[in-house]
């Protein structure tokens, strides 16, 4: 014989809810609650995980000289960037980035950043490359953590600056390469 419990609502003795069901949501517990599972927490059949990486797409590396004295920040048309299709919302994205760049004077900083799509993803800029002298290289070093809540393609790309219109800022100056990578973790 086999018996069915057909209800939308389990609560505690204290009239509390356990488990409720609504529009095809079950909701387990209350916020401030612990749940404690004991077993493997699944998701159709598969073993749930948190903390992996899914999924690593690296941009085309980029070598082609870019420059600009804009006090705003800009990029060049596709200028190091990543394009990576997240496979969950909860999902966050790790995002790197490197490569040298050029500052015509010494009395400005260059300034960089991450975008995700047409947002900044620093306050400001993650990197400044200060030389202490005119017309020298420096090197910047990004990285950003990032949870886009989407299963929608999205470009992370380098966007730079300069802290005054006098200095110029060029990106892979003499073929040196700027690089950018994405790796997908499990939320």
């Amino acid at each position: 014989m086999t018996a069915i419990l057909k209800v939308d609502t389990i609560q505690d003795t204290s009239g509390n809810n356990i488990i409720n069901e609504s529009s095809d949501t079950i909701t387990i517990g209350a916020s401030g609650d612990t749940t404690n599972i004991v077993g493997t927490l699944q998701n159709n059949g598969a073993a749930l995980v948190t903390g992996k990486v899914l999924q690593v797409v690296q941009g085309t590396p980029d070598t082609t000289a870019r420059s600009s004295n804009s006090t705003s920040f800009v990029t060049g048309s596709n200028t190091i960037f990543v394009n990576i299709t997240p496979s969950s919302t909860s999902s966050k994205i790790y995002v790197l980035a490197s490569g040298a760049a050029y500052g015509s004077t010494a009395t400005y900083n260059s300034l960089f950043t991450i975008y995700r799509d047409s947002t900044n993803l620093a306050t400001d800029s993650f990197n400044i490359v200060r030389t202490n002298a005119d017309n020298s290289y420096g090197n910047y070093c990004m990285s950003v953590l990032d949870s886009p809540s989407t299963t929608s393609q999205i470009k992370y790309q380098i966007y730079f600056k300069s802290e005054g219109a006098a200095n110029t800022v060029q990106l892979n100056l003499n073929g040196t390469q700027g690089l950018i990578t994405a790796f997908e973790i499990a939320g």
